[in-house]
């Protein structure tokens, strides 16, 4: 005699242990998880207060810096005009928002989705500005944007901000919308 698992109403929402069924699998997600979202914060607080890891006091963004613009000036990529719509304020702006939200989103582990969405296509203009096919590399195709981007992606659709994060919380909030 076959057993039936008993279907999910629609107000039910998918947790992780629904589709991740082994601990440590999970636990490894999470992890992973948590070092991309601590990636972007880092740059983030890098950049707003100069800590002089990439960004030294003097350019901070608090300081008077412009985060965006300095990278953006220094592309020579063929995509070079294209980025120059960003050599401003509010390229600068929307930068930091990026690298606080996507950084905040996944350390959380709640808004995956967005996170993973909106730090991918960061990630893309960031290869693109890099190009390694035009300006060299080690790889001509791929390189650690993708990875990272990838890391993102595989955070969302595992829901692996259920394990050591606010994700559960977040799915009765949000169900199992586009903003989880």
């Amino acid at each position: 005699m076959a057993t039936t698992t008993p279907r999910r109403t629609e107000r039910e929402v998918t947790m992780q242990e629904d589709i991740i069924t082994r601990s440590a699998v999970r636990k490894t997600l999470a992890v992973g998880r948590i070092i991309i979202g601590w990636t972007f914060l880092w740059a983030f607080i890098d950049k707003l207060f100069g800590l002089g890891y990439m960004t030294p006091a003097e350019r901070a963004w608090i300081n008077g810096g412009t985060p965006a613009q300095g990278f953006i000036n220094g592309i020579e990529s063929p995509f070079a005009g294209f980025f120059q719509l960003f050599a401003n304020p509010f390229g600068d702006a929307l930068f930091m928002a990026g690298l606080l939200g996507i950084g905040v989103a996944m350390v959380a582990g709640a808004g995956l989705k967005i996170a993973a969405v909106t730090g991918s296509l960061l990630l893309f203009f960031m290869y693109l500005a890099e190009l390694p096919l035009a300006i060299g590399g080690t790889n001509p195709i791929t390189d650690s944007h993708w990875i990272e981007a990838m890391l993102l992606i595989i955070s969302a659709v595992t829901l692996s901000g259920d394990t050591w994060g606010l994700g559960r919380w977040w799915a009765r909030k949000v169900g199992n919308s586009w903003l989880r």
